[in-house]
């Protein structure tokens, strides 16, 4: 009986958590700008399971990469890697972690990279609703470049695997 309660407990817990999309910038400040000023997408709360580093131990050994800074601390007093960077709600249920590592685009513009389209497309709505002047350069993988309201033009580019 306890053991069922468990599961459903564990189900439960496991079917409302958020769906999370990870982007790699390669300026944070300047992300933080883009997301919080111009994109206005309001901060969000690291989810429960990424406290618990639930991606990282179920099936996993070791560290993901993609969840790693590019000089990453293990010291104790930082915090975890996973909760690291910035978390946006993207949706209802939808959250947006950015993290570093993403190496600078050409003639140095800012550069955002993701493994998922969905949330590329995702920003990419965020973007004409705001009324930013974009550019898609390619829909498979999708990549566009982002102006703007001072000017500056940030990459996002879907990677693929």
């Amino acid at each position: 009986m306890l053991l069922a309660a468990y599961a459903g407990a564990m189900w439960m817990f496991l079917t409302s958590a958020p769906k999370v999309y990870t982007v790699m910038v390669s300026d944070l400040e300047v992300a933080r700008h883009l997301y919080e000023i111009i994109l206005d997408l309001p901060k969000a709360e690291v989810p429960l399971h990424y406290y618990h580093n639930y991606e990282q131990t179920i099936g996993a050994t070791g560290l993901d990469p993609l969840y790693l800074a590019s000089n990453p601390s293990f010291s104790s007093s930082n915090t975890s890697i996973a909760t690291a960077g910035l978390w946006y709600q993207l949706k209802k249920n939808t959250q947006l972690h950015i993290i570093t590592g993403a190496s600078l685009g050409k003639r140095n513009n800012q550069r955002h990279v993701c493994f998922d389209h969905d949330c590329l497309e995702l920003i990419l709505m965020r973007v004409e609703v705001r009324g930013l002047k974009f550019k898609i350069r390619s829909k498979k993988p999708l990549n566009f470049l982002v102006k703007d309201y001072d000017g500056m033009v940030v990459e996002m580019a879907e990677i693929n695997n």
